[in-house]
């Protein structure tokens, strides 16, 4: 679009009034990196940090014969994984949605500019509560996610932005929906229980946000570029939902001999297709997948 009158992120009136109130919250009530954590007690790394049935090779024949040690470090290198995924995340979208801020100021309305500028500070404390909890932790952080780190910094930059919102809040909501339920059970250290409970009070913000800038989209856009996005949504999906099942980086950072190499690819092809992780992609991402479903974006 090149008239300057002409309007991105454009939604229905009842919609923005949404969106004003959730800046509202967010003033009032956000992750304050100083306070959500007692810093000064230590991490009880004896603990498990996530359920245990939901290793990524549990179900497997890969699991059996792995000593509860070995089962107990495998959960805190994944915690680990999950951790840097949203700090590869959650430090792209501040440059992403700052850039169609300050692109686009004219053309996108107050309320709107507003909420993106709200997000992106609310991004920029995450990364910096979650990076200092992987330290206090002990844990390292892994490699950006293949295919997606250059999907956020290289090509949604060049897209017009509501496309670029929606696969923020794809990628965004696999990722939280998937920490959350494996996160929140009693037994779970605790520590590590309510950092991932006190951001999902942020990133539930984040997600009506984005579904609602998203089903805007839908409504208005052209069959053409509908078409575009379903067709990037349709390879990005399903890569997205293994990505986050089983990363075979992990054979990297273990301790022991892990049944799996990264170059091994039918045994991971193995554990992506899983009964196990089936049924758990199921439970976990079915918010997800009712959702997507109706827009179409999964194959």
């Amino acid at each position: 679009m090149s008239s300057s009158t002409s309007s991105v992120l454009a939604i229905s009136a009842a919609r923005e009034s949404k969106i004003r109130k959730l800046s509202e919250v967010s003033h009032h009530k956000t992750m304050d990196h100083a306070t959500v954590l007692p810093w000064e007690q230590p991490i009880d790394r004896s603990l498990y940090p996530k359920d245990p049935e939901h290793l990524w090779i549990n179900g497997t024949a890969f699991c059996e014969g792995l000593s509860e040690e070995q089962k107990l470090e495998l959960a805190w290198l994944e915690t680990g994984r999950d951790i840097s995924m949203f700090i590869w995340l959650e430090q792209t979208i501040p440059p992403l949605y700052m850039g169609y801020v300050t692109q686009f100021h004219d053309r996108i309305s107050q309320d709107l500019q507003e909420y993106l500028m709200i997000f992106s500070k609310e991004e920029i404390v995450h990364t910096l509560t979650f990076k200092r909890f992987m330290a206090k932790a002990g844990l390292e952080i892994w490699n950006p996610p293949k295919g997606l780190y250059e999907l956020l910094t290289v090509t949604l930059p060049k897209l017009e932005p509501a496309v670029g919102v929606l696969f923020t809040l794809l990628i965004e909501w696999v990722a939280e929906m998937g920490a959350m339920h494996t996160s929140q059970g009693a037994a779970v250290e605790p520590m590590t229980r309510t950092l991932f409970r006190e951001h999902h009070y942020d990133e539930a913000r984040h997600i009506a946000f984005g579904r609602w800038i998203s089903e805007s989209f839908f409504e208005t856009a052209s069959a053409q570029a509908i078409a575009q996005v379903k067709a990037m949504s349709h390879k990005i999906v399903p890569a997205l939902v293994d990505m986050f099942t089983y990363n075979p980086e992990v054979a990297q950072h273990t301790s022991f001999t892990f049944p799996i190499q990264p170059h091994e690819h039918e045994k991971i092809e193995q554990v992506w297709r899983s009964a196990h992780n089936a049924r758990l992609n199921e439970q976990r991402f079915a918010e997800i997948y009712a959702w997507i479903d109706k827009l179409g974006l999964r194959p």
